[in-house]
């Protein structure tokens, strides 16, 4: 395990891995920095918002609260999580007054922009370290130039329970001490339809194995999805070139233009983003190359740039199987939680969601959040809480 770093360029200097099993040698993280700091942030009652039939708009929210961050990071390589109706996104102290103020922003006009109110926080590593929250970091090379941090430790975990206590939130939480000009999100797209399932069944799960095993645990786990599966657990991603539908207007067109609307451009940037649209149907319709966008090359990138596997103190996974492939992995991570060894959350739907973020068509420089439809891991999460507090009452 390779000790703190003080600079802005200790995520930057991390050593990336392409095998996706590899998150279970826990050796390999490093300790995120003591002057970093992480910030985090939640949609205040998703639940409600779901209940609804919001959890794009939802999806779309936590997605942001990484956008604004990285808008602002001026070139420094920041690691970050999406959690679905939320984010987590570690900054070192060269970024974190511009971060801390442009996710203030993004707190303050939420309810605005998205009709959803937001929670945010900033704590600093130091402060989880000393309360024995550990926080480690790996960077995982989805495709050259396209990483995605697997975290460790209790610190995200522990974070954002501070976040949502109103002792510690109120201590950590941002304001922008007055400034109301609005986030820029630029990037933030949702434009594909929701992804349906290939083999029946898109399946949610979330599992937080037993801090002083975790390596082992996520390893038998990961096995034993693995033989569940029959194969690479790669082959069951959402993103498929056969869910990947595209329409004119896209249904999530009025987020992205929420997103980008900064008072002083709204009328362009709704222009824009419509022209844009357009542009991209006649890609995907015709097969056309215009600017950038390539629509085969596209495809099969998106298909590689999805973060629909992912650990950050918890195995987090949005996978296509059958129901009775469903069923086998809920059975053994009910074993698994008998045996005192994780606690899970499992959430079903047919479909999945997809929200992107866009940096560079030209420099093929973009990433995907995939969660479940329907609540995905807001539900999972739901389903956890219970089981824990069931194991605590017990």
């Amino acid at each position: 395990m390779s000790g703190p770093k003080t600079s802005s360029s200790f995520y930057a200097d991390l050593p990336a891995f392409t095998d996706f099993e590899e998150i279970t040698d826990l050796d390999k993280y490093g300790r995120l920095p003591d002057d970093w700091t992480l910030l985090v942030s939640d949609v205040v009652d998703s639940t409600s918002a779901i209940a609804d039939g919001r959890y794009k708009t939802v999806n779309m929210v936590g997605a942001a609260t990484i956008t604004a961050v990285l808008n602002v990071s001026n070139g420094v390589q920041l690691p970050f999580a999406f959690g679905g109706d939320g984010g987590l996104i570690a900054v070192p102290p060269e970024v974190r007054e511009a971060a801390t103020l442009e996710l203030a922003r993004l707190k303050n006009a939420s309810s605005r922009l998205f009709g959803l109110d937001l929670r945010a926080a900033a704590i600093p590593v130091a402060d989880l370290r000393a309360n024995g929250a550990e926080t480690l970091v790996r960077k995982y090379a989805l495709s050259k130039g396209n990483d995605l941090a697997m975290f460790a430790g209790a610190g995200p975990r522990t974070a954002d329970r501070w976040l949502k206590t109103d002792s510690t939130g109120s201590r950590y939480a941002l304001n922008t001490g007055g400034d109301e000009d609005l986030p820029n999100l630029e990037g933030l797209s949702c434009r594909w339809e929701p992804l349906k399932t290939r083999n029946g069944t898109m399946l949610t799960i979330i599992a937080q194995p037993v801090e002083k095993n975790a390596g082992l645990e996520l390893h038998e786990l990961t096995s034993a999805i693995r033989r569940v599966l029959g194969g690479p657990i790669s082959n069951h991603a959402p993103v498929h070139g056969s869910t990947m539908t595209y329409r004119f207007p896209p249904s999530g067109l009025s987020l992205e233009i929420a997103a980008g609307a900064r008072q002083s451009a709204l009328v362009r940037r709704t222009l824009w983003v419509w022209f844009t649209a357009l542009m991209q149907y006649f890609c995907e319709r015709f097969g056309v190359k215009i600017g950038g966008y390539d629509r085969s090359t596209y495809r099969q990138e998106v298909q590689t740039n999805t973060d629909f596997r992912k650990y950050d103190g918890s195995l987090r996974m949005v996978l296509d199987i059958t129901a009775d492939q469903a069923a086998e992995i809920q059975a053994i991570l009910e074993r698994k939680h008998g045996e005192g060894k994780l606690v899970y959350g499992v959430w079903q739907a047919n479909e999945a969601l997809m929200t992107c973020l866009l940096f560079s068509l030209a420099d093929s420089h973009h990433v995907h959040f995939i969660d479940g439809a329907d609540g995905g891991y807001a539900m999972a999460a739901l389903d956890l809480k219970r089981r824990m507090a069931e194991t605590e009452a017990g």
